[in-house]
């Protein structure tokens, strides 16, 4: 399948880089967002656009947007007067390739001449594989929008929050987890988590459902359920990450993500290890 973007990222989930010779915070970097326009970036794939665009004119609310190509953002994207909302792939250290396709708030400025890495980071959310569309990636990537903007906002207004990256999305599990039922989908979870495992950490109100099934709860907007969705390379190779979501069926709200590096005894997916971090919740 054709690739879902074609910039290329050098992702690093933590404190983007500051600007040479500045010492700010990235609250006060984030100040200007709902004055300034964030720049909707389109891939060139129609899919993934026309899921992104439909998606955004539906749900974005927290700043004025407009649409641009790959080559519009390459031709402003050191001016300051943008954000820009964009997929992209990323490759981490130890990589052969790209692996996950990532939906990234950046802001522009001149360290954008280095490349997208050197650009100041709001937010970066996975959405899929890079090497192509699960089709699952289209049922959450609304969700995903609805993430990036409610986490800048909190961002404008606390620099604990600004500096917390995905992490803070975890907050909600931690206060609400106990009185959600969660629907974990049979495919997101890890091959090596045994039955006994899941009898272990599991309760009444989780369930092991086909992928279809999962899907269907979180579109049919099923009260106080919580479903899951994992991101991963479709190849991992060294130094790629596994991501588990969980995201509220009635509100599309992201309530946990949590992260891991793929390896024999850590492949991809749900692993005991986050089963036992959701159980010490509830």
């Amino acid at each position: 399948m054709k690739r879902l973007a074609i910039i290329v990222l050098a992702l690093t989930l933590g404190l983007s880089a500051m600007g040479q010779g500045q010492v700010t915070t990235k609250k006060y970097r984030l100040a200007d967002f709902t004055d300034k326009v964030t720049k909707i970036v389109l891939s060139g794939n129609s899919l993934l656009d026309g899921a992104l665009r439909q998606e955004v004119l539906n749900t974005w609310t927290i700043s004025a947007f407009e649409f641009c190509t790959v080559d519009e953002f390459h031709a402003i994207k050191d001016q300051d007067l943008y954000y820009f909302l964009l997929a992209a792939e990323s490759r981490f250290k130890g990589e052969e390739t790209p692996g996950i396709l990532f939906l990234t708030l950046v802001k522009g400025g001149p360290d954008a001449g280095e490349g997208i890495a050197a650009m100041p980071e709001v937010i970066s959310l996975p959405i899929t594989s890079a090497a192509g569309s699960s089709g699952r990636d289209l049922v959450y990537l609304g969700a995903l929008v609805q993430a990036v903007q409610e986490f800048t906002l909190a961002a404008i207004e606390s620099e604990k929050v600004a500096y917390s990256g995905s992490d803070w999305f975890n907050g909600r599990y931690a206060r609400e987890g106990k009185m959600q039922t969660i629907c974990l989908a049979q495919e997101d979870l890890a091959e090596n988590l045994d039955e006994a495992q899941l009898k272990k950490f599991m309760d009444e109100d989780i369930h092991v459902v086909e992928a279809d099934e999962a899907d269907a709860v979180y579109q049919n907007g099923d009260y106080n359920t919580l479903v899951s969705y994992v991101v991963a390379p479709f190849m991992p190779s060294e130094g790629s990450y596994s991501y588990q979501l969980l995201f509220q069926a009635q509100t599309h709200a992201l309530f946990y993500i949590h992260r891991h590096k793929i390896k024999a005894k850590t492949p991809e997916g749900f692993l005991a290890e986050d089963l036992k971090r959701l159980a010490h919740k509830r």
